[in-house]
């Protein structure tokens, strides 16, 4: 039989080169691509990008919402320590990184949010300043000012379509006697910080109280404060001693011998009592007494212990996140008013976003509706009281490095909802709104 010739294999395809000629080619187009539009932003980049910035014209027609903020500088007595003096943006720095919460969402809701802020310098008028931002078509303006102030302006702005936020003001017949339906209210009042304070302080069964009271204003509304608590949560007040001296200069003539002396004698022969309140919020005398009194006891109120809206150290709830990115963008920490502002430029942008629109009606309805809540790194959404405007929340126990507990405690119930054992409930409000 004759043999077949051996037939040659056809030669394999050089697969290799195939994709290495493929990968030339992808790798050339992205270059060029890289020459056309320029390299692509890092992730710090990303991170970083101002969300203040309006969105992309390509993503249709944007409705701005612009947010106000209205400053009256006053004048306040040198901060016994040098870690209690207030920076230059406090407040407004907790106003604007809201501000950019809002623009991040408003990219997808086609939504623009700007902010204007006017100062008015000490002895200054607030009118003007607030004339020149309701001309400039804000509708939303926070207010940080002392009462007076707001209630002016508050006055100027009646029958206007302008909501005010009180981001400051602590005074009780702002929600009370002289509220005003152009008014919610993100600071906590006097009533609410001391129900808080109180509830911790009945909780920890500590129900004696020495008060030590300033002689401003301020001290002896928030002793009523404190007298009311007493009287709604089983505490008692042994005795209340007033401090009568007013502040000379301050750091430079009260030598710590001096201090640690004085200090001691206010305190002694009291009767038996749990915790020393203090209710000095100009800071004359209560941040000596921790350390200081006769007796060997804690120190609560205006000093030592304080119920607060926010602390610095406030972690829970994700508070963290909120916490690092403000220390970011301000380079330094979150305080109360920054937070008070915080919560009032984002119930505008949760309100805008959930009614989809910027109208001034719409927007104020929704607000005060049953509807709204907000998420603020309390625990529970945020919402107003709709017999006084103000915002219900949980309140901060902390000392001066870190939060010892939140209020309202447990075993303190309410018929609706457990934060409204702090402040002034419904059954007991004196507002009439005008």
């Amino acid at each position: 039989m004759q043999s077949q010739p051996c037939r040659q294999l056809p030669k394999p395809r050089r697969r290799g080169r195939t994709i290495r000629t493929l990968s030339q080619l992808v790798a050339a187009t992205l270059s060029l691509l890289l020459v056309v539009l320029g390299p692509p932003p890092s992730l710090a980049e990303i991170g970083e990008q101002d969300e203040t910035a309006p969105p992309s014209p390509s993503s249709g027609d944007i409705a701005t919402i612009p947010i106000g903020y209205l400053k009256q500088e006053v004048k306040k007595l040198i901060p016994l320590s040098r870690l209690d003096v207030e920076p230059e943006d406090l407040g407004i720095a907790g106003a604007e990184i809201a501000l950019k919460d809002n623009n991040t969402t408003g990219k997808f809701t086609k939504q623009r949010f700007s902010f204007e802020v006017e100062r008015v310098p000490i002895g200054g008028d607030p009118i003007p300043a607030l004339v020149k931002l309701i001309d400039s078509g804000h509708h939303f303006i926070l207010v940080d000012a002392p009462a007076e102030i707001l209630l002016r302006l508050s006055d100027a702005a009646k029958g206007k379509d302008v909501l005010l936020f009180n981001v400051r003001a602590m005074d009780e017949n702002l929600r009370q006697e002289d509220c005003r339906a152009n008014v919610l209210h993100t600071a906590p009042d006097r009533a609410m910080l001391a129900d808080a304070l109180a509830q911790y302080l009945v909780w920890k069964r500590w129900p004696r109280w020495l008060v030590a009271k300033g002689v401003f204003p301020e001290d002896k509304d928030y002793l009523e404060a404190l007298r009311r608590a007493a009287k709604r949560f089983g505490g008692t007040i042994v005795e209340e001693r007033e401090y009568k001296e007013t502040p000379g200069a301050r750091r430079s003539d009260t030598g710590q011998l001096l201090v640690q002396r004085q200090m001691p004698a206010f305190t002694q022969g009291a009767p038996s009592y749990d915790v020393l309140v203090v209710a000095d919020e100009h800071e004359v005398f209560g941040p000596y007494l921790p350390y200081r009194t006769w007796d060997p006891r804690p120190v609560a109120g205006t000093a030592g212990l304080k119920a607060l809206s926010w602390h610095p150290a406030h972690e829970q709830w994700g508070a963290t996140q909120m916490q690092n990115r403000f220390q970011r963008f301000a380079k330094r920490f979150m305080l109360p008013l920054d937070y008070q502002a915080w919560v009032a430029v984002r119930t505008l942008g949760e309100s805008t976003s959930r009614v989809g629109s910027g109208d001034f009606a719409k927007v104020n309805a929704f607000i005060r509706s049953d509807e709204f809540g907000l998420a603020a790194f309390k625990g529970q959404k945020v919402t107003f009281r709709r017999w006084d405007g103000q915002l219900r929340q949980p309140i901060i126990i902390a000392d001066a490095e870190l939060p010892v507990s939140v209020s309202p405690q447990e075993g303190f119930l309410h018929q609706h909802t457990e934060v409204d054992t702090l402040g002034i409930d419904q059954p007991e409000s004196k507002c009439k709104f005008q």
